[in-house]
């Protein structure tokens, strides 16, 4: 199946809803996002940063809120994310005087004045963002000179044995597309950050069967997402070929699952010229001679 910018698209309203109806349980299936996380925070600890301001964008069920606030003991962290149970979910996980401060916001629209935050931490929202460019445009806004945007999203080789099963079935859109590195960092230097270094890391999971596969993709809100998905039910014939295809790539009697993990940081440019503005450095303006 060769995807194209249509069928690769999510559909915002649908991720929104299945989130929603999980965030209770998240916790319980989220195990990449764990691992994601602490890389980042891994990542995190040996930055030379001062904060004030702390923003976990795509705050999930707030589970760096206070490893966060360790680090940054002196900063307000502020959960953002798209949907409200799980700012709630997060909310009730803390103490009624350590409560974070949570807004429900959209990453390519955040409710922030320009250059008033000084660290972003973003962890898995990209996969789920549609236009990266947006999201990483308004980091770079939002951010002051010198913040810090760290994040993790998830790499093309992800999911890979579930997409070509998929294509084994029929020609329809399953499983999303997830950025090249390069193309990631691209779209951060273009949005205005400056920068980036990014790396990879790569973890396999492993089940008995496709039933907890798929258990444990519902409990993520993992499942089929995109609006290129067939909008009429998967037939039974179609759904066997996909787990006949499954089963033909067991390793060692178990369905494996790699997942590419790819971290990256970069920093802020503080604010952009406009067209009509010229900014200079003031220690290269000589003085005029007499």
């Amino acid at each position: 199946m060769t995807a194209n910018h249509d069928n690769s698209q999510l559909n915002g309203k649908d991720v929104q809803r299945r989130f929603n109806r999980i965030a209770r349980d998240f916790d319980t299936a989220g195990f990449v996002h764990t691992a994601s996380r602490d890389g980042l925070l891994a990542r995190l600890r040996p930055m030379l940063i001062e904060a004030q301001t702390v923003v976990d964008l795509g705050s999930a069920t707030g589970s760096a809120t206070r490893p966060l606030k360790k680090r940054f003991s002196r900063a307000r962290v502020i959960s953002v994310d798209l949907c409200r149970e799980m700012l709630q979910q997060g909310r009730r996980k803390q103490s009624w005087f350590a409560r974070p401060a949570a807004i429900q916001a959209r990453a390519e629209a955040l409710p922030f004045a320009d250059q008033s935050v000084d660290v972003v931490f973003s962890n898995l929202l990209l996969p789920w963002i549609d236009n990266p460019a947006a999201m990483f445009a308004e980091v770079a806004r939002v951010l002051r000179k010198d913040g810090l945007l760290l994040f993790a999203t998830l790499g093309p080789d992800s999911l890979l044995e579930l997409r070509q099963a998929w294509q084994a079935a029929d020609n329809y859109a399953h499983v999303n597309r997830f950025l090249d590195m390069h193309d990631v960092g691209d779209a951060a230097v273009q949005a205005g950050l400056r920068d980036p270094v990014l790396d990879v890391d790569r973890m396999s999971v492993t089940y008995d069967n496709a039933a907890a596969l798929f258990q444990d993709l519902t409990s993520v809100a993992g499942r089929n997402c995109l609006k290129g998905r067939n909008q009429a039910l998967t037939g039974r014939s179609r759904f066997a070929t996909m787990l006949g295809a499954l089963d033909n790539a067991r390793k060692g009697g178990l369905l494996t699952l790699n997942i590419e993990l790819v971290y990256g940081h970069c920093w802020g440019i503080g604010p952009r010229a406009t067209g009509r503005e010229y900014r200079v450095d003031s220690a290269r303006i000589g003085r005029r001679g007499h």
